[in-house]
C-alpha cells in the first residue's frame, strides 16, 4: 500500500468518526436479508414465544431470535431455591435448542447495541440485521441513580436477585452464612415492577427458612408502596398466622441511600436499617436496549405502545412486549410478569404476521395467572381476564384464592404444573 493511499484511508476513517457514521464492527453484516424477516430481541417470557408464534403462524416469515444467553433462568420460583427449596435451578433453567431446530428459529447469541427504526436494522457487537418488523421483549433494569451511594458493587453486597441466576445464588449464601439471630432486610420498590405478588412471596419464603432453620432471626419487609399491592389479605393473614414471631411488615418506606460498609440503608435520609443480610430491590424502569432505543415515553422508564399491535408509539414496525410495555389501561394496569408477557406475545405475533399479509387484524385478549407460594407446600393465586375497550385495556374477570387457604396444597401444584408448561411451550 502506497503512502498516499494509507494517508487517503485515515482521513476518511477521521471524517466518518467526525460525521458520527458507524465505523466498523456495525457495518458487518451477520445475516444477508433475502425474504422477509422478522427479528426479535430478548428470549425471555415474551420473546422466545413471539418468535416461536410467528414461525408457527407463516413459516414464510424468516425469525431472527437475538439473546445475549444460550440458557434462560426463569425468575419465577426463583425464590423457592433462594429459600433453600430447591437444591440448583435446574427445573427453572432451559436451552433454546429445540426452538430453533422445531420451528427454524434462528439463534443470534449476542448483545444489542443499538436500534435504528429509520434504517430498520439492529447492531449487535458482532454486526447488524436488516428486519421488516422487530419485536423488543428486553426485560426491566433497575433505577439505580436514585438511590445515594449505590455503584456497580453494591448488589454484590445487597443482592436484588430480580433476574434470576447469579443474583439468586448470591442471595441463598448470604442467608445461609448468617448465623441464628441475625437479621434479615427486604427492601422493595414502588409499583410498576416486574411481579408485583414477588417480594411478598419472597418475604414468606424466607420467613419460613428462618422459622424452620434459625428461629431466633428476624425478617423485616420495607414496603416503598404505602400498603400492600397484591393478594393483601392472603399475604397478611400468612405473615400474622405463620410467621408471627419472626417477621414484620412496613410500609411507605423507600431506600433513598444505601451504605455497604456499615451494611444499612437509609430511609428519606431520616432513618436507617441495618441488617446482616440486605435484599435490595431497586425501582425498575424498561431494560437498557428499550432507553438507548428510544422506546421509552419521557419518563425514560416503560415503553408506550398500541396495546393491538403492541407497536411501539413512538417508532413504527418496532414492537414490545412483556415487562418493559406500557399499555394504556382503564383501572389497574396489566401485571408485568411472566404469564402476562407469554399473553401479550401471542396477540404480537399473531397480529405482526397479520400486518406483513395484509390481513384483518385481532382485538387485543389476554390473561395473567400468578401463584404465590406462603410455605414450603401451599401456594395462593390471583387470576385476571383483560380485554380492549375504547383503546385501552381493563380487567374484564377477576379470581382470588380463599382466604382460608383450603386450597392450598392444589394450587401449589398447579404453579409447579404451570412452570412447566410455560417453559416447555417457550423451549420446544
Amino acid at each position: 500500500m502506497t503512502l498516499e493511499r494509507r494517508s487517503f484511508l485515515k482521513l476518511l476513517a477521521a471524517g466518518a468518526g467526525a460525521a458520527g457514521l458507524p465505523m466498523i464492527g456495525h457495518a458487518n453484516t451477520l445475516m444477508p436479508k433475502k425474504g422477509r424477516r422478522v427479528v426479535v430481541v430478548g428470549g425471555g417470557y415474551g420473546g422466545a414465544i413471539a418468535a416461536k408464534y410467528v414461525r408457527m403462524l407463516d413459516p414464510s416469515i424468516e425469525v431472527v431470535l437475538i439473546e445475549r444467553n444460550k440458557q434462560f433462568i426463569s425468575c419465577p420460583f426463583s425464590n423457592f431455591y433462594i429459600a433453600g427449596l430447591m437444591n440448583d435451578m435446574s427445573t427453572l433453567t432451559i436451552s433454546y435448542d429445540k426452538l430453533a431446530a422445531n420451528h427454524g428459529v434462528k439463534m443470534v447469541y449476542d448483545e444489542v447495541t443499538a436500534i435504528d427504526p429509520a434504517a430498520k436494522t439492529v447492531a449487535t457487537k458482532g454486526g447488524t440485521l436488516a428486519y421488516d418488523h422487530l419485536i423488543v421483549a428486553p426485560g426491566i433494569d433497575f433505577r439505580t441513580e436514585e438511590i445515594e451511594g449505590y455503584d456497580a458493587n453494591t448488589a454484590k453486597a445487597f443482592p436484588h436477585a430480580w433476574k434470576a441466576g447469579e443474583q439468586s445464588t448470591l442471595l441463598r449464601q448470604q442467608l445461609q452464612a448468617m448465623p441464628d439471630g441475625g437479621k434479615v432486610l427486604i427492601s422493595m420498590p414502588v409499583t410498576p415492577y416486574r411481579c408485583p405478588p414477588g417480594p411478598y412471596e419472597r418475604s414468606c419464603l424466607i420467613a419460613h427458612y428462618l422459622k424452620k432453620h434459625k428461629p431466633k432471626s428476624k425478617l423485616i419487609l420495607l414496603d416503598a408502596n404505602p400498603d400492600v399491592v397484591s393478594k393483601k389479605p392472603l399475604f397478611t393473614k400468612a405473615w400474622s398466622e405463620l410467621y408471627k414471631d419472626n417477621f414484620e411488615y412496613i410500609g411507605a418506606k423507600k431506600v433513598t441511600k444505601v451504605n455497604v460498609k456499615e451494611k444499612l440503608v437509609s430511609i428519606e435520609g431520616v432513618e436507617d436499617f441495618k441488617a446482616d443480610v440486605i435484599n435490595l430491590i431497586p425501582a425498575q424502569r424498561a431494560g437498557d436496549i428499550a432507553v438507548k432505543g428510544d422506546l421509552v415515553g419521557e419518563d425514560k422508564r416503560w415503553c408506550p405502545i398500541q396495546p393491538v399491535t403492541f407497536e411501539s408509539t413512538k417508532h413504527k414496525f418496532v414492537h414490545i412486549v412483556g415487562d418493559a410495555c406500557a399499555i394504556p389501561s382503564d383501572g389497574p394496569p396489566m401485571p408485568k410478569s411472566g404469564y402476562s408477557a407469554n399473553s401479550q406475545a401471542k396477540v404480537c405475533a399473531m397480529n405482526v404476521v397479520n400486518m406483513m399479509n395484509g390481513k384483518e387484524l385481532v382485538d387485543f385478549s389476554g390473561i395473567n395467572v400468578c401463584y404465590s407460594a406462603i410455605d414450603d407446600h401451599r401456594s395462593v393465586s390471583i387470576a385476571q381476564v383483560f380485554k380492549l375497550e375504547g383503546g385501552k385495556v381493563k380487567s374484564s374477570a377477576t379470581a382470588i384464592s380463599p382466604a382460608d387457604f383450603s386450597l392450598g396444597k392444589e394450587e401449589h401444584a398447579y404453579g409447579e404444573s404451570w412452570l412447566r408448561n410455560i417453559l416447555t411451550e417457550m423451549s420446544t
